[in-house]
């Protein structure tokens, strides 16, 4: 038995997985276990739980692979403040700290990680590498084209290469400071948005704008070519100087100062985001056609923060250049850790390489489990009222009869998913077909923003019928957008509304779940992968007719999906959540004993800004 843990940490998302004689046994993101959102430290927690679902010691590990080079990423960052001094110095400088700390330390914290019990010499992986064997080694792909686009590894913002068998090779980069990720950002955070965890938001927003700045942003920002490659105008850019990710010049194009977090949100910034979405549509089709061309290959594995952009892949997948694409579901960091330990156990260690259907990401249901045991226990402890259902067939009845009385439920399964997407493990279910629906979760219980759109869960075999995609459409990590097929649309009334005045119009038979311009992030679910949330989506189906519900993550605003069923069960008590099912137990809102209002404050105010 060879036992691999790939670690990824201190840049954003920290992760830890373990993969023993090529199978992913377990993976985490270390702010599941902390609660602190995108926890960067060293994931010592997701580690651990790791280290106990494969049954191992610190000292049982043959290797631990790190997803990145720091020595690498330090070599930028130095030569990056000497092409640019004076002016990086701010930057610089508030990097150090942080370098001086750890990251130039790594095997010491690594060896701090694992008690002072792993003794052997860490080794180290190319960031886009880890990227790269993430998406490609999982996949159902013999051979296949890897297209990585993120802000930036060591050097390296976007690669191209080509997996075949057990071996991987990257041919192509695009270099810093020219980044499709950090180009994404620079608007993300202008729009008043965070830094790595508001481009959602910036995605989500962009259909309700005009895109009346693409030619600006083509014309002073951007030196786009056929294949995808480009060079930025530094002139409007700081993230290489200074503190912020642009500068006066920004401000001053696009008519005014950067939106402030949580003011309200203009037709400028509406417009911005439909803009740069546009602009990033055609960079990675750009690239995407150069990866065909220079390839020749038919099918496509994508990864890195940028395959996160599911309007995108939608394109790429409708654009007809590839048969297939698969995208590995933790496209970002934290999808490092795993393909850092795939990096190891194929390209470095040269084992043979067997090719799984539909992947071997098994549904990316990689995280801790919630014990029946220790559920009825915790709940005993705190005074719920709940019932037992102990077969499935009738809690899957029950469960769907209260979703279609409209009932929000969150529903705890199995082991939670690894990566940025609840996929039904730590999920909140609703009825696609209420037209209040949209507005009663954003609002009322995840408390964000309400222009956000919500993702439908669709049965696989019955995706074509509400969404314009091929019979039998495999989406399983929620990572493609598509549009809602006409004849389920309906015409809407806005009574000359623009903006965010059109969120709650009903554009659809589905209105929860079809966002302003009519398309869905779409999730599809089978037998062979889902169990009981495909079971669930069957007996809502036989119930209404309809194979679609909302999927959510089981969280608010600013908080990490939940891990444990007592951050659930808090989670429920403090939202307008109506039903909570903890594996097979059902728990009611109106049964069980209030929180103090005192207490429901303290716990919304430690995430109600993100």
């Amino acid at each position: 038995m060879t036992a691999i843990v790939g670690i990824s940490a201190f840049y954003h998302d920290s992760a830890a997985a373990v993969v023993v004689d090529g199978r992913i046994v377990a993976a985490a993101q270390e702010e599941r276990f902390t609660r602190i959102k995108h926890d960067a430290d060293f994931p010592q927690q997701a580690l651990d739980y790791c280290l106990r679902e494969a049954g191992l010691e610190p000292a049982d590990v043959d290797y631990v692979v790190f997803y990145e080079k720091p020595l690498l990423k330090f070599d930028r960052l130095l030569e990056t403040y000497l092409a640019f001094a004076p002016g990086g110095f701010s930057s610089f400088a508030s990097a150090m700290p942080g370098w001086l700390r750890q990251k130039l330390f790594l095997k010491s914290e690594i060896r701090r990680g694992f008690r002072g019990e792993f003794r052997k010499r860490p080794a180290f992986v190319e960031h886009h590498q880890s990227h790269a064997a993430s998406a490609f080694f999982p996949s159902p792909f013999e051979e296949a084209a890897i297209l990585t686009v993120d802000g930036v590894g060591e050097w390296s913002t976007a690669t191209i290469g080509v997996g075949q068998g057990n071996r991987l090779s990257l041919t192509q980069e695009l270099r810093f400071p020219h980044s499709p990720g950090l180009f994404y950002t620079a608007f993300t955070t202008f729009c008043g948005f965070r830094a790595n965890s508001g481009e959602y938001k910036l995605m989500g927003l962009a259909p309700y704008g005009e895109p009346r700045y693409v030619e600006l942003i083509r014309e002073k920002l951007i030196d786009l070519k056929s294949d995808g490659s480009f060079r930025l105008n530094q002139d409007y850019f700081q993230y290489c100087t200074g503190l912020t990710m642009t500068s006066p010049a920004f401000a001053k194009l696009f008519g005014g100062p950067a939106r402030n977090p949580e003011t309200p949100i203009t037709q400028r910034e509406m417009d911005l985001a439909a803009s740069i979405q546009v602009v990033t549509e055609d960079i990675l089709l750009k690239m995407a056609a150069h990866v065909r061309e220079s390839t020749g290959l038919s099918r496509l594995c994508l990864a890195g923060g940028v395959a996160l952009n599911c309007v995108a892949n939608g394109h790429i997948l409708r654009s007809g250049l590839f048969e297939e694409m698969w995208i590995q579901p933790a496209a970002g960091d934290a999808g490092g850790a795993l393909g850092a330990a795939h990096f190891a156990w194929y390209q470095l260690l040269g084992n043979e390489r067997h090719v799984q259907s539909p992947d071997s990401q098994q549904a990316s249901s990689l995280g801790p489990r919630c014990d029946e045991t220790a559920i009825r226990a915790m709940l005993d402890s705190m005074g719920a009222r709940y019932q037992f259902i102990e077969d499935e067939d009738t809690l899957c009845d029950r469960v769907a009869d209260l979703i279609a009385d409209e009932k929000v439920v969150g529903w705890v399964q199995g082991r939670m998913e690894f990566g940025p997407r609840a996929l039904g493990n730590r999920s909140i279910l609703g009825d696609a077909r209420s037209p209040a629906m949209q507005s009663v979760m954003n609002l009322k219980i995840k408390f964000r923003e309400s222009f956000r759109p919500f993702a439908p869960v669709v049965l696989r075999d019955r995706v074509h019928e509400y969404f314009e995609t091929p019979p039998g459409l495999d989406s399983p990590y929620m990572l493609l957008v598509a549009p809602v097929v006409e004849s389920r649309r309906v015409t809407s009334e806005v009574d000359g509304r623009s903006g965010l005045d059109r969120v709650n119009s009903v554009r659809s038979e589905i209105p929860a779940v079809t966002h302003i311009d009519n398309s869905a992030r779409i999730q599809t679910v089978d037998s062979e992968r889902h169990g009981r949330y495909e079971r669930l989506l069957k007996a809502f189906a036989a119930k209404t007719g309809c194979p679609v519900l909302i999927n959510t993550s089981f969280n608010v605003r600013g908080e990490p999906i939940v891990c444990r069923p007592e951050e659930a069960y808090r989670c429920f008590l403090a939202t307008n959540i109506d039903v909570l099912v903890l594996e097979r137990f059902v728990l009611l809102k109106s049964e069980q004993p209030e929180l103090p209002p005192e207490a429901v404050d303290q716990y919304l105010r430690q995430f109600k800004l993100d």
